[in-house]
């Protein structure tokens, strides 16, 4: 999982995505961006949800009373497994209580299962109990995963000190999480997080699943902006992620500018459906300030073939976009419904995967 210090560079390199053409945060951005992550935690710490795995029944009954004065959720398990089971199921757990020894694997072991089960975009807080003196098991617990060690049993005044860090530390790291993989005008991942999730989709692609992607931008964005003003290009690109957002089913990324990207488990028929229902929605749009604007978006998309790379696939969408720039816009062009001609190998987009633009 990524550490306080890779979120917080992360963090940074999206603050300042609040203007459609520039990264205009800077230190003012990056300072309220940070004062919002450590102090928001005192209006959402109330209340957690905890998985608690112990073989004893008693233990599990004793902690769960020690715990739930403190209005936390608690779903107590005996094995490793039901506990992992619970996390994968219920994205609002953001804590898990496990003793060393257990029945199915060992505490240990869950713990890193579990750090992997939560991977870099999910706040999970471990706190590792054990009834021994043994600090070897201790050291072994934090280099796999845990983030914190209690006696058992423990004092109760102590326990619920530990888990108010707990809920301090994920709601920190939840806020640091959003900050790093979301950009902050349309509320949508932002492009490492996209392509993040893309070379996860193309690895599944591999193995014989199906991927779609559809590559779409605004027409005439610019004079967009010239004629309205760069608030008004933030409020279409702001109303266009949210309206995008709602339908989605899958990834669903800015790459840059006025340009997104979806990915769909669908083969290039399905994908272009969604892509002229997009299309519709998008034209059916309505600025109640802005009468005049009509806004539309030009579609490129493809489908994954044997030995593609993501910037493969990314590419021909590309050039299927456009395609349908070039004839003349508000349309959906599939990948194989055209000549590639030397215009089209000219062109080049914002959607490689090894582009050298920042976030």
């Amino acid at each position: 999982m990524l550490g306080h210090a890779e979120l917080m560079n992360e963090a940074l390199t999206n603050v300042g995505h609040e203007r459609n053409s520039a990264k205009t945060g800077g230190l003012p951005g990056l300072i309220r961006c940070l004062v919002e992550a450590v102090h928001n935690y005192s209006r959402k710490a109330a209340r957690m949800r905890i998985v608690l795995v112990d073989p004893s029944r008693a233990i599990r009954r004793a902690m769960t009373d020690l715990i739930v004065p403190g209005e936390h959720e608690v779903f107590a398990c005996s094995h490793g497994q039901e506990a992992l089971d619970r996390i994968a199921a219920d994205e609002a757990v953001g804590t898990l209580i496990t003793s060393v020894q257990l029945a199915d694997i060992s505490g240990i072991q869950l713990c890193a299962a579990a750090r992997r089960l939560a991977g870099s975009r999910r706040a999970l807080f471990i706190i590792v109990m054990s009834s021994t003196d043994d600090y070897g098991q201790v050291i072994q617990a934090l280099d796999n995963g845990a983030d914190d060690f209690i006696r058992k049993p423990p004092f109760p005044e102590e326990l619920r000190a530990r888990l108010r860090a707990a809920s301090r530390f994920t709601s920190i790291q939840r806020d640091l999480i959003r900050y790093a993989t979301t950009d902050s005008l349309t509320g949508l991942l932002n492009r490492r997080a996209f392509f993040a999730d893309a070379v996860e989709a193309c690895t599944a692609a591999d193995s014989g699943n199906p991927l779609s992607v559809i590559l779409f931008d605004v027409d005439r964005f610019k004079r967009i902006n010239d004629m309205h003003g760069h608030q008004a290009g933030d409020v279409v690109l702001a109303t266009l992620g949210a309206a995008v957002k709602t339908v989605a089913q899958g990834p669903l990324g800015r790459l840059g500018g006025e340009e997104f990207c979806l990915l769909l488990s669908d083969d290039l028929a399905e994908a272009v459906e969604v892509a002229e229902d997009l299309r519709q929605s998008i034209k059916a749009l309505e600025f109640s300030e802005m009468e005049s604007l009509g806004v539309t978006c030009s579609f490129g998309v493809a489908e994954w073939e044997n030995g593609d790379t993501i910037d493969r696939i990314l590419r021909r969408a590309d050039l299927a976009m456009y395609e349908a720039k070039h004839t003349g816009r508000d349309r959906v062009i599939a990948a194989d419904s055209f000549v590639v001609t030397d215009r089209h190998e000219k062109w080049r987009g914002v959607a490689r995967a090894t582009t050298s633009r920042k976030q």
